[in-house]
């Protein structure tokens, strides 16, 4: 909700504000910049500390720059709040993966992912409707201070009831312990006194799962930013219209979440997690590529919103796969790996918008760069043709299977 406020309420700011398109380019990326940034930092934090404490900080700071926005009074203030917000929020998904490799064996792992993600587009999903509503009756300020009260709270009961390992936790049955310590495999190692830079930056699963997320955030980032400005400007779209139509790309993908984590741990039970991973991955990029370059041909409104939320929904299908392999391959270092593959996704996000923004400004021309985004969709299937998630980080074991855990 936190991130997706600012593209409902882009056009508001931009009038009061006085930016134009390509300087909210910059406004959008500004907190993807930080992000990507301060990933690895605080992923290998996460690693060290536990992600107890590192999520409560990352919540509680991102609340507080949400409020923050609100007080922004010109283009250089706005830049520089969203850049500190994205330096409290980097290592967010880093640390909910470690959070998942500690407390869950490997055949549950897709799921897990998936519900993770459904609450984060789940609340995308949400937040245009909401903030649509909300400005109704208030300005787009108001909406900023409300949407960052919500995350204290959660920080709270987060802190109070989680802990970092199933064995601290009160609650966790000896049945439940040894249950989830047989099925993590290496990660269930915790010796980080050194990191493997060598062979983390030298893993083909690394580098490859690093292009692959690049092209899925480059993609997913234009329905974070820019897309209900396409549908107003491009597509004709107005108030509770545009509200409905820029919420389904969400509503896809929480349906998405779910499904392809739930399809990615039936198919690695099967297959084997090369082929249950990198089938579910390899195929929702091309779908996401064909949908995405045929909501952009299409003439009729409704049909080209309906296609680009069906591009988005199979952009998020693949996610279940992608950071189970992060797990799978990671060992004990997932904070690190996590936040590597996520640095990458954030370079995407961070020239997304500037792309589009400069293009529009230049050209006037939005048919261009959704082509562009399609055909990285093809790039990242085609890494998982190479990726394979039995080769470890630090191969001093034998890599399970899903089934081999289930057991």
């Amino acid at each position: 909700m936190d991130r997706v406020a600012i593209s409902i309420t882009s056009k508001d700011i931009a009038k009061e504000l006085g930016l134009s398109d390509y300087q909210m380019g910059f406004v959008f990326s500004a907190f993807t910049m930080a992000y990507a940034a301060f990933e690895i930092p605080t992923g290998w934090w996460g690693d060290r500390i536990g992600t107890r404490a590192v999520l409560t900080r990352i919540v509680a700071w991102w609340s507080a720059f949400t409020i923050f926005t609100a007080w922004a009074f010109n283009y250089t203030s706005l830049l520089t709040i969203r850049f500190l917000f994205g330096i409290g929020e980097a290592g967010a998904w880093p640390n909910v993966g470690r959070t998942l490799s500690r407390w869950f064996p490997l055949h549950e792992r897709g799921r897990a992912q998936g519900i993770f993600f459904t609450g984060a587009h789940g609340g995308g999903a949400v937040t245009p409707l909401l903030a649509t509503f909300l400005l109704s009756f208030m300005d787009w300020r108001g909406v900023f201070i409300i949407f960052g009260c919500i995350g204290f709270f959660w920080a709270a009961a987060w802190y109070y009831w989680f802990r970092n390992e199933p064995s601290e936790h009160r609650s966790v049955s000896k049945e439940e312990l040894q249950l989830i310590e047989a099925g993590r495999g290496e990660a269930g190692n915790h010796d980080l006194k050194h990191v493997p830079w060598g062979r983390i930056l030298g893993s083909r699963n690394v580098l490859l799962l690093c292009v692959a997320y690049f092209t899925q955030s480059y993609g997913f980032y234009f329905f974070i930013t820019w897309l209900p400005t396409y549908l107003a400007r491009e597509r004709g779209f107005e108030a509770i219209r545009l509200g409905l139509y820029a919420a389904l790309p969400w509503i896809c993908c929480v349906i998405a979440d779910i499904f392809g984590g739930i399809t990615t741990d039936i198919m690695s039970r099967k297959l084997g997690v090369r082929l249950g991973r990198g089938l579910v991955a390899g195929s929702s990029y091309v779908l996401a590529s064909i949908c995405m370059v045929a909501g952009t041909a299409a003439d009729e409104p409704r049909t080209a919103a309906l296609l680009l939320a069906l591009s988005a929904g199979w952009a998020s299908f693949l996610l279940g796969a992608t950071w189970s392999t992060c797990l799978d391959i990671a060992g004990p270092n997932v904070g690190i790996v996590g936040a590597c593959m996520n640095t990458a996704g954030q370079i995407g996000g961070i020239l997304s918008p500037i792309v589009i923004g400069f293009v529009l400004k230049t050209w006037s021309n939005w048919t261009m760069p959704l082509y562009v985004t399609g055909g990285l969709f093809l790039l990242g299937a085609f890494c998982w043709l190479f990726i394979d998630p039995r080769v470890h980080i630090t191969p001093s074991e034998k890599p399970l299977e899903a089934g081999a855990a289930r057991a």
